[in-house]
């Protein structure tokens, strides 16, 4: 972690105990990542403006509701950092992760251990979980957002809002998820990619 891609507490706008829980994070992903692949290897150089900074982001998109659900954790973007930066601002705010790959669950429930995040981690496919009623819903570079409404359709709750990053082709997604579902979108632009957005979600229902 040398150079310019190393942010500080004061960028993050954090606190140092909040900073000092996402620093050892990042040591985890950065041991971790060899073996299992939790992002790509050129990211991973970039870690903290591509994916701290990314997360962090979206968890300021929203007051921390009571339960947040993250979709396919993966490397725990957004979920283990939003869950991090709860600790402070949001003790009583719930986290369950959803990973079906045992060898990424097992990463994420060391890194809830080491870090002492309020977080469940569930190892099963996102279908296959009973509704969790979610009162926020996240998922980041999981798919297109079609499918992921058919997942807020299943586990965020009537009152509910999703939070789910997208990249340059937002408009498109939008426009195609439209044909199938209803839902309100507030784009929110990225601090981290001019193109990109956090698009927030309420409303879903079958169109």
């Amino acid at each position: 972690m040398t150079g310019s891609h190393v942010l500080r507490a004061e960028d993050l706008s954090v606190s140092r105990e909040t900073f000092d829980r996402i620093e050892t994070f990042v040591s985890l992903v950065q041991r971790w990542n060899p073996k299992i692949n939790l992002v790509s290897r050129n990211s991973l150089k970039e870690i903290w403006t591509r994916h701290i900074l990314d997360s962090v982001q979206v968890f300021r998109c929203i007051e921390p509701p009571e339960h947040w659900v993250d979709l396919g954790s993966g490397g725990g973007f957004p979920g283990i950092v939003c869950a991090l930066m709860a600790v402070e601002a949001s003790p009583k705010t719930r986290f369950t992760l959803v990973e079906s790959d045992q060898r990424k669950s097992a990463f994420l429930r060391t890194a809830v251990r080491e870090l002492g995040a309020n977080c469940q981690v569930i190892s099963k496919r996102i279908e296959a979980v009973e509704p969790l009623n979610a009162d926020v819903l996240t998922a980041r570079a999981l798919a297109e957002l079609s499918r992921l409404l058919s997942f807020s359709d299943l586990h965020l709750r009537e009152t509910g809002v999703a939070l789910f990053p997208k990249g340059a082709t937002w408009k498109k997604e939008i426009a195609d998820a439209r044909q199938e579902w209803k839902f309100d979108v507030e784009p929110i632009t990225s601090l981290t990619e001019p193109q990109a957005v956090i698009l927030k979600i309420k409303g879903v229902s079958r169109g």
